[in-house]
């Protein structure tokens, strides 16, 4: 899926739902409490610099986005207050970075690891 950023008479701009998820992934990343994302019984560990795009859903239309995010939180915190943060980052980065409208940032709990 593409996402049209902009179109002239020259050609169009336009950015996939693959870099979309690489955005999400790196932002959620830098979450605090946030320790991987997980789909379909996997868990898929955040690497430094790494571009997981494990567990992120992309849809939308061409001028907005829709996203769905599967992580896995670390034991002890606040979950509410975790995927608030981590909905309010991703939201504003994809929107600042693709200049599309992003309609829902859906942030789904899939586990709880305890640090070991």
């Amino acid at each position: 899926m593409e996402f049209v950023l902009t179109k002239s008479d020259l050609g169009s701009v336009a950015i996939t739902g693959d870099a979309i998820a690489q955005i999400v992934g790196l932002t959620a990343a830098e979450c605090y409490g946030v320790v991987g994302t997980k789909r379909a019984g996997k868990l898929a560990r955040f690497r430094v610099g790494g571009r997981t795009t494990r567990g992120i859903e992309i849809s939308g239309d061409e001028s907005s986005v829709s996203i769905a995010l599967h992580v896995v939180v670390e034991h002890g915190l606040n979950l509410a207050e975790v995927a608030a943060t981590v909905r309010n980052r991703v939201a504003y980065e994809v929107g600042r970075m693709t200049g599309l409208e992003v309609e829902a940032v859906e942030v789904h709990i899939e586990a709880v690891k305890v640090s070991a």
